[in-house]
């Protein structure tokens, strides 16, 4: 095979942030400005196209050719875009993408960043420039007087710029040819390539949107917003009672409390006290209902929207690579608030909102913008004459990390009845599991048991009850300790396998020679010559989790502590974190769901189902309505997995015109 790396430079109008690449290349402006290219690591080369220079016959022709494998950072998008320069979608098959390459191996996203974090030398690394040429010559620019009144600016408006530029693309693709190889060692799996490939159609072909609804959302809660608005400045007198600053002092003169700040949960908990009467309780309710995000969603889908009424671009493959599980983009369809509204009642709902009618939203509902918030998900619709049909696995993590750690009596639950929440109950308070039903003073034993299983699988203890919501449920939290220790006690083997990991992995980083627990394999990876060292583990796929410049340092307990480089999920910074057993075991749990999710993708899309996007364990496809077999979906769905033929998977889920949660 020959190798290509690729990186080019485009133009558009349309704004990639908000839109999305997808719209952004849909533009009918949209051009490709340079490709600069480099052929099996030779000198980078480039061509001006904006200058009317064109590709060389046979750099166009490898485009589609198969003797030739394409490479480029974020390839999707390059994918894209020389599919619209070609006129036709290219093979996927035919790409690899430099940035997965990266977060497979336990990087950050951008190139500049992987750049760093590999401690490449400056030359080598993303010019610090580059932006500042991106915003003059690859986006609109404002008309001003000096400019002579022109809205965008071209090569001869500042040739000394753009031969900067031309040097910044061919930079790029030197950074990208150096990622690779320093990662040469550390390939990624054949099958992780081609659940890209498939991810790269699935984004492709989006999801249709209904834009009367979404629209008649933005209408409805605009008017809303501005009501509630004009009642706040009646009842405090306030210029801007938005303003946090002031709101405080309003509610703290009205009220003769101190008001630290009014975030939603400090909002809520006040509201819950009944201790703020009158005025204040109205402005903080008003407070409540402003800070719903109902319009940023619906916002997100029309910025995001196509031409043809379809929103693309949701899903990010690989974007938690601790985990290699997917996250969302644009519309962020990975945290789309839950809907609470009467299945029943959902089709009125939407029909309320084309109308514009907030008077009937809040005449049923109460709250209009709460009610819009709960409504987002349905913007989701079926094309035109085909049906949705959403299918979910059933409690998989819960199932994976029983079957890993070989927890027997859960497995069996799985394997008939599935009540988990019912039968840890049983066995944390040695009641009879046919007691837990309605009806009987039993019950109230599974709400412990149903807090306890979404809380203590990763070692947590009442600190991770409480984020679980134990005290909002009325559990006394004199209570917390003893369902941890019921629990623990009544999952001997889960708890065993956090400090069987936890062991492994200070164990590898120690001595260097490889530990097995149950199916994982944990190994001290390295490549002296290109300075890279990780700690692995080997999942039952053969995917491999990857920990950069794995250390040992001591924790506040004096015991060993397992030190690795990765983002800051607060900061967003390359640094040294810290994790321990039950975070590791959390880790695998989370990544072989995510590839019993993958299977299941790769089967649907062989049998002809199309997936326009998925949400955690769910999928959502969009078929003719005469295809619609929810039960041959759930079949393909939870067929034995190849590496975990045991694996008892089950799952659930509907068929109809818009998207909604059960």
């Amino acid at each position: 095979m020959t190798h290509i790396s690729i990186d080019i430079e485009t133009y558009s109008s349309v704004p990639i942030a908000k839109a999305g690449a997808y719209k952004y290349v849909q533009s009918p402006d949209f051009e490709v400005l340079l490709f600069a290219y480099s052929v099996d690591g030779s000198p980078v080369e480039i061509v001006d196209l904006a200058q009317g220079e064109l590709l060389p016959e046979w750099l166009f022709d490898a485009l589609s050719n198969p003797a030739y494998i394409k490479h480029a950072y974020n390839a999707a998008f390059e994918w894209y875009c020389l599919s619209k320069f070609c006129g036709r979608l290219l093979p996927v098959d035919q790409w690899r993408d430099t940035m997965l390459h990266g977060l497979y191996c336990g990087y950050t996203a951008g190139l500049d960043a992987t750049g760093k974090a590999l401690g490449l030398p400056a030359e080598k690394q993303k010019l610090s420039v580059g932006k500042a040429l991106i915003r003059y010559f690859c986006v609109p620019c404002a008309a001003t007087q000096s400019n002579g009144g022109r809205t965008r600016n071209l090569p001869k408006h500042d040739p000394d710029k753009w031969e900067l530029f031309k040097t910044y693309c061919k930079g790029d693709v030197t950074t990208e040819m150096e990622i690779d190889r320093r990662l040469s060692n550390f390939p990624v799996p054949a099958d992780i390539e081609k659940q890209w490939q498939t991810d790269l159609l699935i984004n492709a072909r989006g999801v249709a949107v209904d834009m009367q609804m979404v629209r008649g959302a933005l209408e409805i809660d605009a008017a809303s917003r501005d009501k509630l608005t004009a009642e706040a400045v009646s009842i405090t007198g306030l210029e801007n009672p938005n303003s946090v600053s002031q709101l405080s002092k309003w509610l703290e003169t009205n009220t003769n409390q101190p008001v630290g700040d009014l975030r939603k949960d400090t909002v809520a908990a006040m509201l819950d006290s009944k201790v703020v009467t009158g005025p204040a309780e109205r402005m903080l309710e008003i407070r409540q209902e402003l800070g719903k995000t109902s319009t940023k969603k619906y916002d997100a889908i029309e910025a995001a929207v196509c031409g043809d009424g379809r929103v693309r671009g949701l899903l990010q493959f690989y974007g938690a690579n601790r985990t290699g599980r997917w996250a969302g983009r644009l519309v962020q369809v990975q945290n789309l608030p839950r809907t609470y509204i009467d299945m029943k009642t959902l089709p009125w709902a939407r029909s309320a909102v084309k109308e514009r009618s907030a008077d009937k939203l809040r005449c049923m509902y109460g709250s209009v913008p709460d009610t819009l918030s709960q409504l987002i998900r349905t913007s989701f619709i079926a094309s035109k004459g085909n049906t949705l049909i959403d299918a979910d696995f059933s409690a998989i993590e819960a199932r994976v990390i029983s079957w890993l750690a070989g927890e027997q009596w859960r497995l069996e639950v799985f394997r008939t009845h599935g009540k988990i929440y019912e039968a840890s109950a049983s066995q944390m308070f040695g009641v009879p599991i046919d007691r837990i039903k309605k009806g009987n003073p039993e019950y109230e034993l599974r709400q412990k048991g149903k807090v306890a299983e979404l809380a203590l699988g990763y070692q947590g203890s009442t600190g991770a009850l409480i984020a679980m919501g134990a005290l909002r449920m009325g559990i006394p939290e004199d209570d917390l300790p003893d369902i941890v220790s019921r629990w623990r006690d009544a999952n001997r083997r889960i708890v065993d396998l956090w400090y069987a990991v936890e062991n492994a992995a200070v164990s590898v980083i120690q001595t260097g020679r490889p530990a097995g627990v149950r199916n994982l394999i944990f190994a001290r990876e390295m490549d002296i010559e290109h300075g890279v060292d990780f700690l692995t583990i080997t999942l039952p796929s053969r995917r491999k989790l990857y920990y950069a410049n794995p250390q040992l340092g001591v924790n506040s307990w004096d015991k060993p502590s397992i030190l690795y480089s990765g983002v800051n999920q607060t900061t967003k910074q390359w640094t040294q974190l810290e994790t321990y057993g039950g975070k590791l075991v959390e880790n695998c749990i989370q990544a072989i769901a995510r590839d019993c999710l993958a299977l299941a993708i790769e089967h649907l899309e062989a049998a002809g189902y199309q997936v326009v996007f998925h949400v955690h364990d769910e999928v959502v496809i969009d078929c003719p309505a005469d295809r619609a077999d929810l039960d041959d979906v759930v079949r393909l769905m939870t067929q034995p997995i190849p590496w975990a033929p045991d694996l008892p998977l089950n799952a659930d889920g509907w068929v109809g015109d818009f998207f909604r949660k059960d």
